[in-house]
């Protein structure tokens, strides 16, 4: 569920054009993968990674931390903010914190991770959940 609310906003901000990024990243990084295809293959890519890399992510700290809290989720996705930021960004060419395109990327994709984690924390913090 977070990683859907993550891409909701990313898709807002694509089509709003207030996303500093010049592509949705999953799209970039499967095209820098795979190289040019066809759209709808291309998306479809996307999708099921992005959505299968914020579910594995948030099921591997469901299944290692107990409780997960909203504090310990907003902090996974500060870890892999940062991944993003030197790893990856670089991996699809666009520089360390995006720095070979702008700077704005670095506060945008901080964002979208702290919805993330926030979301994700807000769904798992097994003290919320209702008791019988």
């Amino acid at each position: 569920m977070a990683t859907v609310v993550m891409s909701i906003i990313m898709i807002i901000g694509k089509v709003t054009e207030m996303a500093p990024m010049p592509a949705p990243i999953p799209i970039a990084i499967v095209k820098n993968i795979i190289g040019e295809a066809t759209k709808p293959f291309i998306m479809l890519l996307a999708i099921v990674a992005h959505l299968g890399y914020g579910g594995a992510f948030g099921g591997a700290l469901a299944l290692l931390i107990d409780p997960v809290t909203v504090k310990k989720a907003v902090g996974l996705s500060l870890a892999l903010w940062i991944i993003m930021q030197i790893i990856v960004l670089p991996f699809i060419g666009w520089g360390v914190f995006g720095s070979a395109i702008t700077p704005k990327i670095a506060v945008a994709t901080l964002i979208l991770h702290l919805v993330y984690g926030f979301v994700f924390g807000i769904f798992m913090d097994r003290k919320n959940i209702v008791k019988d």
